[in-house]
C-alpha cells in the first residue's frame, strides 16, 4: 500500500511541478520519479526549519511539490551554469 501511496504522490507532484516551473513534463515515468525524490527533498526542507507534517495526502502532495520545485531549480541553475 505504501508503494502505490509513493506512486500517486509522485505523480501528482511532479505533474505540479511541471505547471509550476512552466515545463511541458517529463513523462510520467520522470514525473514519478521527481515527485518521490522531491518527497524526500521536501522533507528535509521542512524538518530543517522545524515544521512537521501530520502525514495525509494533501500535506504530503504540498511537501514533494516544493521538494521537486526545489530540486528541477537546482538542475536549470546548473544547467545554465
Amino acid at each position: 500500500m505504501y508503494f502505490i501511496w509513493m506512486i500517486l504522490v509522485g505523480l501528482i507532484a511532479g505533474w505540479a511541478t511541471g505547471k509550476i516551473m512552466k515545463g511541458s513534463g517529463y513523462g510520467i515515468l520522470v514525473d514519478i520519479v521527481l515527485g518521490i525524490v522531491g518527497s524526500i527533498i521536501g522533507g528535509w526542507i521542512m524538518s530543517f526549519f522545524g515544521f512537521y507534517t501530520s502525514g495525509g495526502l494533501i500535506p504530503s502532495i504540498l511537501v514533494a511539490i516544493l521538494g521537486a520545485v526545489v530540486l528541477v531549480a537546482v538542475v536549470r541553475a546548473l544547467k545554465k551554469a
